[in-house]
């Protein structure tokens, strides 16, 4: 081994050290910043001295806990989680199954991308919840109004995280397959797929953090059940102990889901460093 492969490896080594000393610090930080955002809720609901303004971060933890077992709005808190999930899992799923194959489409063929990419455009910065009196006229207040709202927040970043890592291919294997013989829709398949995986599976986690914000806007307004439904009932009847706990378990949810598509992302990284050595 020569001295020039040994030098960049011997200073790495003391980086991934210093990095590896710094994560439980860092771990305390996080801590230290909870309790203080904690404390300050705690202190603010003592000086306000109002429970119908604003509850205390103990009535919210029991309330919480209590609401799974005791039904509210007709339901338990893990129903009404299970009724977003499945309007989640639908238009975040609707909006994989047709955002990605566009997107590699019009980063691929050129004509597709010309006639596509005007409208998209205009459409991809129209607010989701710009989509509510659609939603409202076309599904009332049924399933269907909104899937489409959370398909409208997801689709533009998986159109869009698909369209650049197509566009980011090797041009050498792109050279490649023509020589070979490969047709456009082979080529699509065997060279561009590949590589525009790492920013397809980003954007995913960007679309799912798009797409739980706008189901929690969607059953605002058009839904009969789901955690943010809850906050609707329990602004009502000026409950904000009810309203603070939908806002803590949609925090807990959307954590859980950036955590779970962070891990995704990290995997397929690490199996791509893998496969490239």
């Amino acid at each position: 081994m020569s001295r020039e492969s040994v030098r960049p490896a011997a200073r790495r080594a003391p980086r991934r050290a210093m990095l590896a000393s710094d994560v439980p610090q860092r771990r305390w930080l996080g801590v230290l910043g909870i309790g203080t955002f904690i404390a300050l809720w705690y202190a603010a609901s003592l000086y306000i001295a109002d429970p119908s303004t604003l509850a205390t971060p103990l009535a919210v933890l029991e309330r919480f806990v209590s609401m799974t077992h005791e039904p509210f709005a007709g339901s338990t808190l893990q129903e009404h989680l299970a009724a977003s999930m499945a309007r989640f899992g639908a238009g975040f799923g609707l909006s994989v199954l047709i955002g990605i194959p566009l997107g590699l489409a019009m980063g691929w063929f050129q004509y597709l991308d010309a006639l596509v990419k005007p409208a998209f455009n205009v459409l991809r910065f129209i607010a989701p919840i710009a989509w509510v009196p659609f939603a409202v006229l076309w599904f009332g207040t049924g399933y269907g109004g909104p899937v489409l709202i959370i398909f409208a927040g997801a689709f533009p970043a998986c159109v869009i995280g698909a369209y650049g890592g197509a566009r980011l291919a090797d041009k050498r294997l792109l050279e490649a397959a023509r020589m070979l013989g490969a047709k456009s829709l082979r080529i699509l398949l065997s060279v561009i797929l590949p590589s525009a995986v790492p920013s397809i599976v980003s954007a995913l986690r960007v679309a799912a953090g798009n797409a739980w914000q706008s189901l929690v806007g969607a059953e605002l307004i058009v839904a009969s059940s789901g955690i943010a439904y809850i906050m609707v009932r329990g602004q009502m009847n000026r409950t904000i102990v009810i309203v603070l706990t939908g806002m803590l378990a949609i925090g807990l949810v959307g954590l859980l889901l950036d955590w779970l598509f962070g891990r995704f992302e990290r995997f397929v990284q690490r199996r791509l460093g893998a496969a490239a050595v």
